[in-house]
């Protein structure tokens, strides 16, 4: 999913909208730029009160807020209701605009906010129904104490909104009361539980390379489809967990249960004809808000633990940089939150990364312990073809009704939409909401083994989110446990999304545990879609909590977590996922590691920092010798070639080399498989041709081609540059011959036949296209001019008049790094070089000395444009520096710049 699409951004809005936006744009231009007290007083008014005291109801003794020189807050209360209801109020403080938004887009309810141009992704939502089952999590399934510090953290939050509205909450609330009288309503314990819901989404596995995969078999065999899907190559990539290491109890574990990888004749048949309809889910998908990030291979993050005996501090030392979308503010919020005194009234002693909007630290440090995440990336979801006849849907024979609700839909300045939600005994039915996808499979042959389609075939859509589940239970008890039977014991219970844990302690163990709600399947092996009417293919159970992955104290000495496989699946007896990241990053930091340590060597908080940025490129180091035996007659192309010669692999801001070979690695995929892609699958124009040009250089209008053909490329299917592409060209690369290298005649230029003449192709057409957007002079190329970070207001900087953008959003940055390095600045190179995705935050905890850690956010602590802390950090964050972070109660007041006490 593309980045930018982590909030409403509607592509079409109408006139009425268009002059609102002016409007506010003049209005805001009058006020900030000279000074009316109007426009000062609006943007200044949400600020937060940062010192003195304010009056909270609810409180049983008075909280403290500090705040350090960047806005930081570290919350004292001594109850454990008192301090979570301190955090709700504080996260309003400074993001509540971020969190309104979030919750309206979980519930299915942007519409509210910002009109009709949402109809459509709150439809797909409803029937989702994340908020639903965030509802029953908390009805049902969580603790006491949990729904507890959730209804304190919900009285905070509403504490300060009843102090506060328009323009007071968020300069954005000014802008948005111009278009209609939206007025937030009341923070609700499930609006805090649903955010895990979106998280599960944007990390949901492989649904897109089912659909993707569905979506070749009209143009290529099954042999060409593995070739694009190769198998993890673990003799080169090491898994997490090296030698099989789970509960001895799972020897008595029935091999049996691994997936038998086969579809059924019937289901592939059905799934082959429905290219149209799976192409439009596909659309349907896109249009979802991805908060995180792009689904897919890209997305991920990299987390590793050292233990003492290699660290220059005799402790261990974590390092975590998840990878997801940029946006303004950033996902995540710094906070500490500490007991005055430990007590069985007050059990928290934790700082870390939070997310706005839900209370407790998701990712950081307590007193005794430390832990990260990335994403595990197992397979849990699955769509299911759904033979639909008159009166319900087919299952074993017989016709079953479909279970329904209604949902009806507030539009924000227009009448409201009701919707009838369908599911079945696999989930609710996602084709609904579509009118292609409506007509599913009118004309599928199904063979003999099918009964009578009715009116044809439906896609409903299985998922482990779906189901109420304990999350929430496990992130209050991470942030308590005290050693690694409490931290595994929490992990029990992070059944969504599915994350690979890490784990530290001052004890001076490490350890890794693979957590999840992940299916067992009956038959067939999640990658493609399922026959919903043959009971065989029913999700048959999850893998036991006792079976998962773990490891404690690997001999080693270290663990590297980066989205590559957990485990060889050949020694292990259930599927996880065929889709794993193919591990180019985690390596990379598997390797540095073993320099560092290699005769004795230790690491240093320093030397995690300086890993963390580390920007080689796997795929240049492999292709590039290939590309200087290219005997290139055409001068202006020589010129660039010659970039490539002593270059050492790196990418950084300034490399012209780095360049060269991003655009040549980019135009390689194009010409290879890109081209080959199905038209479902292909990029809008496939416009990226080679261009006339003559020897001195690109014809007039190339400039004009290149900026039209633009970034205009959809995500799935076409080749994203990514560590899988690694692969599909490492096994081909010395097989000259091989067909994916041929390309087709075109008018005025013979296709290519074999691997050198594409390559050659290939280096013509990025030295054309970078002296389009670079300049002919190559002196003047750099990575970073055309990879470039702009950080964008989710809202009202995606959309609307360039002042209005300007006013929320910041950038660009010209960034070094890349697709598959450890500093992983993602960009898609079906769409061009901009970054989608980055390391969103970065942290290395210090085991030894907890103040000693170091941590950096990519924007600031604040929501509000022209606040002090709205992007202080990403001046940092960009040269790849780490602020202080204090934990002690002493470091803590010696940081300290600001104080508010919040009095009963």
């Amino acid at each position: 999913m593309p980045a930018n699409k982590s909030g409403p951004a509607p592509k079409k809005k109408g006139r009425r909208a268009r002059l609102v936006v002016i409007l506010v744009v003049l209005l805001l231009v009058a006020g900030v730029g000279y000074g009316t007290f109007w426009g000062v007083s609006t943007v200044r008014a949400s600020y937060p009160e940062t010192t003195g005291s304010l009056k909270m109801p609810g409180l049983s003794s008075p909280v403290d807020v500090m705040r350090d020189g960047n806005g930081i807050p570290q919350i004292y209360a001594d109850t454990d209701e008192d301090l979570f209801r301190a955090q709700g109020y504080v996260q309003a403080q400074d993001r509540f605009w971020e969190m309104d938004v979030r919750r309206h887009m979980t519930a299915g309810r942007l519409s509210e906010m910002f009109g009709k141009s949402q109809v459509k992704t709150d439809s797909f939502l409803r029937t989702l129904g994340w908020h639903e089952t965030a509802q029953k999590e908390y009805d049902t399934k969580l603790s006491a104490s949990t729904k507890k510090y959730l209804d304190a953290y919900s009285a905070g939050v509403n504490a300060y909104l009843g102090d506060h509205e328009g323009s007071a909450l968020s300069l954005e609330y000014a802008a948005l009361g111009l278009q209609n009288d939206y007025k937030p309503g009341k923070w609700t314990p499930a609006d805090s539980v649903a955010w895990l819901k979106a998280m599960a989404w944007d990390l949901r596995g492989n649904m897109q390379d089912e659909i993707d995969r569905s979506l070749m078999t009209s143009r290529f065999t099954q042999k060409q489809i593995a070739e694009l899907y190769p198998s993890y190559p673990y003799d080169r990539n090491k898994p997490v967990v090296q030698g099989g290491a789970v509960d001895p109890g799972t020897k008595e574990f029935d091999p049996k249960a691994t997936a038998s990888g086969t579809q059924s004749g019937s289901a592939a048949g059905a799934a082959q004809s429905l290219q149209s309809q799976l192409s439009s889910l596909s659309n349907t998908l896109d249009e979802v808000p991805a908060l995180l990030g792009p689904n897919g291979n890209g997305i991920g993050s990299n987390s590793w633990v050292v233990s003492g005996k290699h660290t220059t501090t005799g402790k261990p030392l974590l390092a975590n940089d998840p990878h997801l979308a940029p946006q303004m503010p950033s996902l995540w919020y710094q906070m500490g939150l500490h007991c005055r005194t430990k007590s069985p009234q007050c059990n928290y002693d934790v700082s870390g990364f939070t997310f706005s909007g839900m209370p407790g630290v998701v990712i950081g440090h307590n007193q005794d312990i430390s832990w990260g995440m990335t994403n595990l990336g197992a397979d849990v979801s699955d769509l299911y073809l759904e033979k639909v006849g008159e009166n319900g849907y087919l299952y074993d024979g017989r016709e079953v009704p479909f279970t329904t609700r209604r949902e009806t839909i507030k539009v924000a300045g227009g009448s409201s939409r009701t919707i009838t939600v369908r599911s079945t005994n696999n989930g609710p039915v996602v084709s609904d909401r579509d009118d292609e996808l409506a007509k599913v499979g009118k004309n599928a042959p199904v063979g003999n083994s099918a009964p009578d389609r009715g009116d044809g075939y439906a896609l409903s859509l299985k998922w482990t989110a779906l189901s109420p589940g304990r999350s929430m239970d496990a992130v209050f008890e991470l942030n308590r446990a005290a050693d690694w039977d409490s931290f595994r014991k929490a992990a029990q219970h992070f059944e969504v999304p599915s994350q690979n844990l890490i784990y530290a302690d001052r004890k001076g163990n490490i350890g890794y545990q693979a957590p999840g709600r992940i299916p067992v399947r009956g038959k067939g092996d999640g990658s493609l879609p399922a026959p919903g009417w043959d009971p065989e293919y029913r999700w048959t159970g999850y893998i036991p909590q006792s079976a998962l992955p773990w490891e404690l104290n690997p001999k080693s000495g270290y663990i590297v977590t980066a989205n590559q496989a957990v485990i060889d699946q050949d020694k292990y007896p259930y599927l996880i996922t065929r889709d794993w990241g193919y591990g180019a990053r985690s390596q990379r930091i598997n390797d540095l590691i073993q320099s560092k340590i290699k005769d004795g060597g230790k690491i240093s908080t320093h030397d995690m920092q300086t890993m963390q940025l580390d920007n080689s490129s796997e795929i240049a180091e492999l292709l590039t010798p290939y590309l200087l035996k290219l005997d290139i007659k055409d001068p202006y192309v020589r010129e660039a070639q010659q970039l490539l010669e002593g270059w050492n692999y790196t990418q950084e801001s300034d490399s012209a080399a780095a360049a060269y070979f991003n655009a040549v690695w980019r135009n390689t995929l194009k010409l290879a498989f890109g081209d080959k892609m199905p038209k479902e699958l292909r990029v809008d124009g496939q416009c990226l041709t080679v261009h006339p040009a003559d020897e001195t250089g690109p014809a007039d209008d190339l400039q004009k081609w290149v900026r039209e053909c633009g970034e205009r490329a959809k995500d799935n299917g076409q080749p994203d540059g990514g560590d899988r592409w690694y692969e599909v060209v490492r096994k081909i690369l010395d097989d000259p011959g091989n067909d994916w290298w041929k390309t087709e005649d075109k008018p005025g230029r013979p296709g290519d036949k074999n691997r050198d003449q594409l390559l050659a192709h290939a280096m013509q057409d990025a030295r054309y296209e970078l002296t389009a957007k670079l300049g002919k002079n190559i002196n003047t190329w750099s990575w970073g001019r055309l990879h470039q970070l702009t950080l964008k207001n989710q809202t009202l900087g995606t959309d609307g008049p360039g002042m209005l953008q300007g006013l929320f959003n910041r950038g660009p940055w010209n960034l070094g790094g890349g697709e598959a390095a450890v500093d992983a600045t993602g960009w898609n190179a079906a769409g061009g070089y901009q970054v989608v995705w980055v390391p969103s935050m970065r942290m290395v905890v210090n085991l030894a000395d907890l103040d000693k850690s170091r941590w950096i956010n990519l924007t600031g602590a604040s929501g509000h444009a022209y606040n002090a802390h709205y992007d202080d950090q990403t001046g940092k964050w960009v040269k790849g520096e780490l602020l202080p972070w204090a934990f002690s109660e002493k470091a803590v007041k010696a940081a300290t710049k600001d104080t508010l006490t919040l009095s009963p």
